[in-house]
């Protein structure tokens, strides 16, 4: 029988759906055809294919060849397709066999000479296949990647002899060996003990960090807005496996490459502020992951947040909201991961000296209400914890470090969180309304300091229940089993910025 059935995977957002590569062999003219909706870097893998069996000195059929990529429906792309379509045309033509071909998938773009290259988009596949009970065969570039899942059976090739070798039993093929991965405590990190002065900037970074809440600095430049943002990572509890399996994810996806022995680091992306609403939610006519996607688990920083285009910002709305975005095109749709932390920084002016003590602020009041205008309302509802940071005085810059360095916070937030997961299952700036209610019971008096809070703050439902769960983490960090008056006082402090 000339028809033969090889396994790989396809791209859709993060997703890896079994594409079937059926090739059969007839009369006919030579030729090849490649059906299933491919698109143009697939349609020219014929000409890739044919040329690396030729120059691996294997007989490519003279003979009518068709090939289908099942499903018909699913849109392929790129040159992952490649391997399989070979191994199909040789198992077709006998030159192969049939048998070992369905217990593995294959994946891998071929060069002309028969070497295979690296493919973006292989952890994700890899995933699938181990959950499907198959081993895997990669490039050697993607075979540290594909390591990374536990449990996988993946086997990395050079070429397209090797795997022909490995496939008639004349030579395995080498399995994928993991790296060891390293947390963020390496000196590469900045370190919290080099901030000077400002202790309630430094206790809000270490609220955010505890519950996961976005978190918004403002105040004149030079006060340490920037470099205080820049620790945050070093601060945060390391990821989880499947936490960094999904960041690890999405990274193969948008193609970066990135050092495997970091993957259990947590993100820190930082756009510019000329980015685009693509750049910072994904886009394209293929989807593609962005920013957001890219700090799955990991920090948003946000720097100069007004001068960021406010048709950019406010798409940041919904994934706030939900923790993922869904990309939407005429052809294609995808859906990614965005669980990202926001910690953003703004000056109070444009001159950006608006309450300074030097008084070199000249801005009316107009222009600051336009240039505080540039944000919504519904975004900055958004933000958990917001902060005034003033000037830091020049003595204290002289002044020996004298604030806890990143470890010992780190070690605080960890156990913070520690409770929060035990508690819940989930940080507490995730917790959803009736969760909140649940966890963060208050009294009578406590009740009648939020009413007035909400009252003078203007403070929104949203409002209300962030504040909720800002105390909540505040009990967490001082290992209370009930919430307290000065932790719903402390976190109303972090909503002043509302009122003005």
């Amino acid at each position: 029988m000339s028809l033969a059935v090889v396994f790989s995977r396809a791209q859709d957002g993060i997703e890896a759906p079994l594409v079937s590569c059926e090739v059969h062999l007839s009369g006919g003219l030579p030729g090849t055809s490649i059906v299933g909706l491919p698109e143009t870097a697939v349609k020219e893998a014929r000409d890739r294919v044919r040329a690396a069996i030729l120059n691996g000195q294997l007989d490519y059929p003279q003979r009518r060849i068709t090939v289908n990529l099942a499903p018909a429906d699913l849109p392929k792309d790129g040159g992952r397709f490649d391997l399989p379509i070979a191994l199909g045309i040789l198992a077709a033509n006998g030159t192969i066999p049939r048998e070992p071909l369905g217990d593995c998938e294959f994946i891998g773009e071929l060069a002309l000479s028969g070497e295979l290259r690296a493919v973006r988009g292989v952890l994700p596949a890899v995933l699938h296949a181990t959950r499907a009970g198959r081993s895997v065969v990669v490039p050697r570039g993607n075979g540290a990647e594909a390591a990374l899942v536990s449990g996988a059976r993946v086997r990395i090739a050079d070429s397209l002899l090797a795997v022909c070798a490995h496939l008639t039993g004349r030579e395995s093929l080498p399995s994928a060996v993991a790296q060891a991965g390293v947390e963020c405590t390496q000196s590469f990190v900045a370190d919290l003990v080099d901030v000077r002065g400002q202790p309630q900037a430094r206790r809000a970074l270490e609220i955010a960090a505890a519950g996961m809440h976005n978190l918004l600095l403002v105040g004149p430049p030079g006060t340490g807005k920037t470099m205080l943002a820049s620790r945050l990572p070093g601060i945060l509890p390391p990821l989880e496996e499947h936490e960094a399996l999904e960041l690890a994810a999405v990274r193969s996806v948008a193609g970066h490459d990135s050092d495997v022995a970091l993957w259990k680091t947590r993100a820190f992306r930082a756009p510019h502020h000329t980015a685009s609403a693509v750049a910072l939610v994904g886009g394209g006519s293929v989807p593609r992951p962005g920013e957001i996607s890219l700090a799955h688990h990991g920090v948003l920083f946000l720097d100069e947040l007004p001068e960021f285009n406010r048709h950019v910002l406010e798409v940041l709305r919904e994934p706030l909201e939900s923790g993922r975005i869904a990309i939407s095109r005429a052809a294609r749709q995808a859906e990614f991961p965005a669980r990202f932390q926001l910690v953003a920084t703004m000056n109070p002016c444009p001159c950006g000296y608006a309450g300074d003590p030097s008084g070199r602020c000249r801005c009316t009041p107009d222009a600051m209400a336009r240039y505080r205008s540039r944000l919504s309302g519904p975004l900055l509802d958004r933000i958990d914890l917001k902060l005034d940071m003033p000037r830091v005085a020049q003595a204290q810059l002289r002044e020996a470090a004298n604030g806890d360095d990143s470890a010992t916070v780190r070690a605080r937030v960890i156990a913070a969180r520690t409770l929060q997961l035990a508690r819940a299952g989930k940080p507490n700036a995730w917790l959803d309304n009736r969760e909140a209610e649940r966890d963060c019971v208050l009294d009578e008096r406590m009740h009648a300091l939020l009413d007035r809070a909400v009252e003078r703050l203007g403070l929104s439902a949203r409002g209300y229940h962030r504040v909720l769960r800002v105390a909540r983490t505040i009990a967490d960090l001082a290992h209370a089993p009930r919430i307290d008056i000065s932790h719903v006082s402390e976190a109303i402090q972090f909503r002043r910025f509302d009122a003005t």
